[in-house]
């Protein structure tokens, strides 16, 4: 787990330093836009293409669902009880919130839980993903942050099923239950695409941290935001894995993810409804960064606990 985080972190520092060097004069944020359109409109959906035809699907897909439903739940409520009573500008209010509600399941989550287990923890991922946590932030995260932040709005359910990896898994869930199998050449094919999805999805979240703005008047909401979203959620996680029937590797892989940082895409959020950027921005970058030192430590303790009983 060390090896594997301290590569990845190297990676992202990669990108950190693209924004700060700007080589051959592109810009940071033109390359992460480039970058990130590449991974979400055809790496990402050949990585779906690939695992999930072949994914087993049933009462676990369901089980799967649930925890990222309760664990995302339970962050919001957590960080809604947090905010209440506290004297935080609205638009402050609506980025911390989304900040602890919602894990980056997908740009480091699935790249970490990939090389750490195998393409087995990428389909949960990817299961996680599609059946919790996408409609989770385009129906509740949306509607929080329009309405603490004012502005916006339009058709999201619209928005929603034009997201490429919803189509890809429509495709891949028909394959997997027709019985039919993808001829070699095209899985070939997506497994070439695939490959190049955990690099720049690393290099993406590089380019996208923010290494200024946290002053001592912000610091009161980082460290809340810190210890729900690295600390406790894991914690909280860690219990629903038992309750929903999971052990082995599969417990280990999912209370990871809950401790995951902050999502990338909120700050797609915050500048559409008129959220704090900024603030959300730096809480991305010290959460993801802490995260390299609370991930070891989560799966340490899961192997110890939940991890040593049951089977994958």
């Amino acid at each position: 787990m060390l090896t594997v985080l301290g590569q990845m972190f190297l990676l992202i520092l990669c990108g950190a330093a693209w924004r700060r060097l700007r080589p051959g004069g592109v810009d940071g944020d033109q390359t992460r836009r480039v970058l990130t359109a590449v991974v979400y409109y055809l790496f990402l959906p050949a990585l779906i293409l690939k695992l999930m035809s072949r994914a087993p699907l049933g009462w676990e897909s369901l089980r799967i669902s649930l925890f990222g439903l309760a664990v995302m739940g339970t962050g919001g409520l957590l960080g809604a009880l947090w905010l209440y009573g506290r004297k935080t500008e609205r638009r402050q209010a609506g980025a911390v919130w989304l900040a602890v509600s919602f894990p980056n399941v997908t740009f480091l989550g699935l790249p970490v839980l990939l090389e750490t287990f195998g393409d087995w923890a990428g389909q949960l991922v990817i299961q996680l993903d599609l059946f919790a946590f996408t409609p989770l932030v385009m129906t509740v995260g949306v509607l929080v942050a329009q309405s603490l932040g004012g502005q916006g709005g339009g058709n999201h359910m619209a928005t929603l099923l034009r997201v490429p990896s919803l189509w890809a898994a429509a495709v891949a869930i028909g394959v997997n239950l027709s019985g039919w199998q993808w001829p070699a050449w095209w899985l070939g094919f997506f497994d070439l695409l695939a490959r190049g999805v955990t690099p720049l999805m690393l290099l993406s979240l590089g380019l996208a941290l923010r290494w200024r703005g946290l002053g001592r008047q912000l610091l009161p909401l980082a460290l809340g935001v810190i210890g729900l979203r690295l600390l406790l959620m894991p914690l909280i996680a860690a219990f629903l894995v038992r309750a929903l029937g999971f052990g082995g590797e599969k417990a280990v892989a999912l209370v990871l993810e809950a401790g995951m940082p902050s999502m990338l895409f909120g700050v797609v959020l915050c500048d559409r409804f008129g959220l704090d950027s900024r603030l959300y921005a730096v809480l991305v970058t010290t959460t993801t960064v802490l995260a390299m030192l609370t991930l070891p430590l989560w799966f340490e303790l899961c192997h110890a606990g939940i991890g040593s009983s049951g089977t994958r």
